[in-house]
């Protein structure tokens, strides 16, 4: 059946879910993002990937920085919605929205919910070295998604990054949301209240937090390493330059937290060691650390910092 729906999302996460729903007909009534941010050199404000998505699509974008006042909550109530999608959209929903739809608001979260409410669920799922990680489809409440659950999907962590697994869970969450709304409407599925035990939060990423602590064990630096790429990357310093570390993969060795263990970018930690792969010179490019050892050594004994 068609609905009529709001799409409320903000970065390249959210995009494969609009493109689904459009993809299965829904009446898509408009999108909400986030306000265009400076970019670029020039810093001009550029629009988010949601919001491109949305404008090439030929649907109306609305990009309020507020849903707070009055005149807000009768245009999205006067859209008269079956539903209101939301994912990764960065805005708070007021009560006033939250009741608008007839069916109500529901989000896609990365996460297993309880665990990892709130803004970085990916990342920090990651960065603790979480074995599996999942989409949930929720109904939304006034809480920090704390709302009942309809549908779930779950996947390993593996050796992914934060990016590559934001990628795989955009995609099992665009199929995932669709499937949820089918089968709310069909009455063929009941929200079920989360558990109560088992509740962390993911707190935003900081840029004081993405510098590598190699007093760490070996398993905390290579959690940090991949859940913080490819952004904002996880750094560290040599002979006085920062150095963003991408991936790296652990290795054997001891020895003072942060020295060199060779002439091939293995790191002592404060236990084990781990091997840089993937690194970045400040306004460089990503690249191998083969390929970096080619033009700027980093012999055994280099201390890291």
């Amino acid at each position: 059946m068609v609905l009529r729906l709001a799409f409320m999302g903000t970065p390249d996460f959210a995009v494969p879910t609009l493109a689904e729903l459009i993809a299965q007909g829904h009446d898509i009534a408009a999108v909400y993002s986030q306000p265009p941010r400076p970019a670029g050199r020039g810093m001009a404000l550029e629009p988010g990937p949601v919001h491109k998505f949305a404008e090439s699509a030929k649907l109306p974008v609305r990009t309020p920085l507020s849903l707070k006042n009055a005149d807000e909550q009768a245009a999205f109530t006067a859209l008269d919605l079956d539903a209101a999608i939301v994912v990764a959209y960065g805005l708070l929903l007021p009560k006033a929205i939250l009741d608008a739809p007839r069916l109500g608001c529901f989000n896609l979260h990365g996460s297993l919910l309880p665990r990892w409410r709130g803004a970085a669920p990916i990342q920090r799922a990651v960065m603790a070295s979480d074995a599996e990680t999942g989409v949930m489809v929720m109904r939304m409440d006034e809480g920090l998604d704390t709302g009942p659950v309809l549908m779930a999907e779950r996947v390993p962590v593996g050796r992914k990054t934060s990016g590559e697994l934001a990628s795989e869970l955009s995609r099992l969450g665009a199929d995932l949301m669709v499937r949820a709304l089918g089968a709310l409407e069909r009455g063929a599925v009941t929200p079920q209240p989360q558990a109560e035990d088992g509740v962390t939060y993911a707190k935003k990423i900081l840029k004081d937090e993405a510098r590598i602590e190699w007093s760490k064990s070996a398993l905390e630096v290579d959690g940090h390493i991949r859940g913080l790429s490819p952004f904002p990357g996880a750094w560290t310093e040599v002979n006085g330059e920062r150095l963003k570390v991408l991936y790296a993969e652990p290795a054997p060795g001891n020895g003072r937290p942060g020295i060199t263990l060779d002439d091939a970018l293995t790191v002592a930690c404060g236990d084990g060691a781990v091997r840089l792969r993937k690194v970045q010179r400040a306004g460089g490019k990503a690249m191998e650390a083969d390929a970096l050892l080619k033009g700027f050594a980093v012999p055994r004994g280099t201390q890291l910092v």
